[in-house]
């Protein structure tokens, strides 16, 4: 049988999803394991994420990390190393993580996965090994659909000037060792000028980051621009009020874990953030998780965040196809 046959005879076809929806593949649990079925539908599953953004093929029976690294090399994505990361994440094998490590009834905000990074994931595959009792989806947004929903001289002034990341690595947060994946600052050095991002020792042993990222994109897979960024989610007012102004008690205001600003350094104000977020908001959609679903994202276009739950909640991550963007790293 062909792929297209299997394709035809397996799983209910993928049609235009509504306003506000995803689009799901219905995989009926026959037919093999999940990296079988997933080779199946290959073709209709890469073709629906250039259409759409983002598919989740609902019945696949992902059950484990081993399940999810046969199934990206059943897809053709290829699995990237994490670095820079934000948050806290376990490594199940080389190269399948857990999701990020945050408190359950706290949302994470849109974002796009390591944005900031010279070499950024095209792709991203989501697993739910352990759905929770309520909440928990994790939530997709079309960054065209953002660009086009933000104030044009916001937009205007982002293009111009990029976004710039402070970060400060401390006990609070992510160690550096963590985020580099390496206990020896001459390797994050090296790793720094490889990358575009201003590194410093601290007298105490911190270590502080700059970088200057573009902010709007042309993709590179339809040449449309994409608001591709996380100057919202990394800013300093993504803080609770009351932590922000201990951490810069303790520290200093220009030593907080993390913050954003235009690209030439300006502060960026709380109503650009809100307009931001604001528009991500109104593009926002999502599906619950069903046991062994699996989320494909166009990591490029598609931004994604993360619903507070209650009860267990285990969900495999890969990130897939590292590539450098032209025009994405700033002097």
């Amino acid at each position: 049988m062909t792929s297209a046959s299997a394709e035809g005879s397996m799983a209910s076809p993928i049609a235009s999803p509504p306003p506000g929806a995803l689009p799901v593949l219905h995989v009926p649990e026959t037919g093999g394991d999940a990296p079988g079925r997933a080779l199946a539908h290959r073709t209709e599953v890469l073709r629906t994420v250039t259409e759409h953004g983002a598919v989740l093929l609902r019945g696949l029976g992902i059950d484990s990390p081993a399940a999810m690294a046969r199934t990206a090399v059943a897809l053709g994505i290829e699995p990237m190393a994490e670095r820079e990361r934000f948050a806290p994440r376990r490594e199940y094998q080389p190269a399948v993580y857990s999701a990020s490590e945050w408190p359950a009834d706290e949302p994470i905000c849109m974002h796009h996965e390591l944005s900031y990074a010279a070499q950024v994931p095209s792709y991203l595959l989501f697993g739910a090994l352990t759905v929770p009792r309520a909440g928990g989806a994790t939530a997709v947004a079309d960054s065209q659909e953002v660009l086009r929903a933000l104030p044009e001289d916001l937009v205007a002034r982002f293009a111009r000037d990029g976004w710039q990341l402070t970060r400060t690595y401390r006990e609070v947060g992510v160690a550096w060792s963590e985020a580099f994946g390496t206990d020896d600052p001459q390797a994050v050095e090296e790793y720094c000028r490889d990358a575009a991002v201003d590194c410093t020792w601290l007298p105490d042993g911190a270590l502080r980051t700059r970088q200057r990222r573009a902010a709007v994109l042309d993709h590179p897979g339809n040449g449309r621009p994409v608001w591709f960024n996380q100057a919202a989610f990394l800013n300093e007012l993504t803080l609770d009020p009351m932590i922000r102004a201990y951490l810069a008690d303790v520290y200093g205001p220009d030593s907080l874990p993390f913050n954003t600003a235009y690209g030439d350094g300006t502060p960026i104000p709380a109503e650009d953030v809100d307009a931001i977020n604001a528009a991500y908001r109104a593009a926002t959609r999502s599906e619950p998780w069903h046991p062994g679903d699996l989320l494909l994202l166009d990591n490029l276009r598609m931004a994604h965040s993360r619903e507070a739950y209650e009860g267990d909640r285990e969900i495999a991550v890969i990130l897939g196809n590292p590539t450098r963007l032209p025009g994405h790293v700033l002097s």
